[in-house]
């Protein structure tokens, strides 16, 4: 029997982003099946890059050209750069899959059901983008996302409280205003898509939210807690807001936690 590691990495090395969709949900269904063991003697290898096409261009964040979504190249440029964050978390679903064993049989379901749902996203996306007359590479990105896996590939809490609970959960927090200027702009597609990714996507924070417990647990550590010294170790206490609260706490987020999250 294949193992779901062996087929893991398999998804995360592909560089051709219809490869990657095609080996994810080919994967999914396997899983599904029961084709797939999470037996293995292997360790992980070193996290490095992970598979991607040679565009877009990724630059530092503060080098990305800001753009006027009122003309046409701008408002494409909008929809990119969302792909381009749903391209990563296939990627980063697919990396929380390979990299941390010996967990519970559920941990591996979510996060194959997670790599299914971005990369049905990624493809709603890339498929409006050249609607559009655009593609998926046509303007460049940064690595944001993927630079947070690296920092925290040596220890599944720290993936699980920084990646899902800070990064995809800010995607909560700013998905509404974009679904309102979309409207604005008649983009009825876009809209579409967007509330079918937010929807999707408080799921995968609220999957993150439960796994992130599952550590604190086994280590009989105060989520709360470790959560705060967390954003404050690897991001300097600094969060940005506002926040989308009725989202968040769909997710998982405690008063508590937001509390602290608004005085940073």
């Amino acid at each position: 029997m294949l193992t779901l590691f062996t087929i893991a990495e398999q998804c995360l090395l592909a560089c051709e982003p219809d490869v990657k969709c095609q080996r994810t949900n080919s994967a999914s269904a396997a899983w599904l099946a029961g084709e797939l063991s999470i037996h293995s003697d292997s360790e992980p290898t070193p996290i490095g890059e992970p598979g991607r096409p040679d565009k877009p261009e990724l630059v530092l964040p503060k080098d990305l050209r800001q753009r006027k979504t009122g003309n046409k190249q701008g408002h494409a440029a909008l929809i990119h750069s969302i792909a381009h964050i749903e391209f990563n978390a296939i990627n980063l679903a697919w990396d929380a899959v390979y990299r941390f064993r010996d967990m519970p049989e559920q941990f591996y379901a979510d996060w194959i059901n997670v790599a299914r749902e971005e990369a049905y996203h990624f493809g709603l996306l890339r498929d409006h983008l050249r609607t559009l007359g655009y593609d998926y590479g046509d303007f460049p990105a940064h690595n944001g996302l993927w630079e947070m896996a690296q920092q925290t590939a040596h220890d599944g809490m720290v993936r699980m409280a920084l990646v899902p609970r800070v990064l995809e959960a800010r995607g909560l927090d700013v998905t509404p205003a974009m679904i309102k200027r979309l409207k604005q702009q008649g983009d009825h597609r876009a809209v579409e898509i967007l509330d079918i990714i937010l929807a999707d996507e408080i799921g995968h924070v609220e999957v993150g939210t439960r796994w992130f417990r599952y550590f604190c647990q086994q280590r009989d550590l105060d989520p709360e807690k470790i959560f705060a010294e967390l954003i404050e170790k690897y991001m300097k206490g600094a969060v940005r807001g506002p926040f989308h609260y009725a989202a968040r706490e769909q997710a998982g987020f405690t008063a508590s936690e937001m509390s602290m999250l608004e005085k940073l």
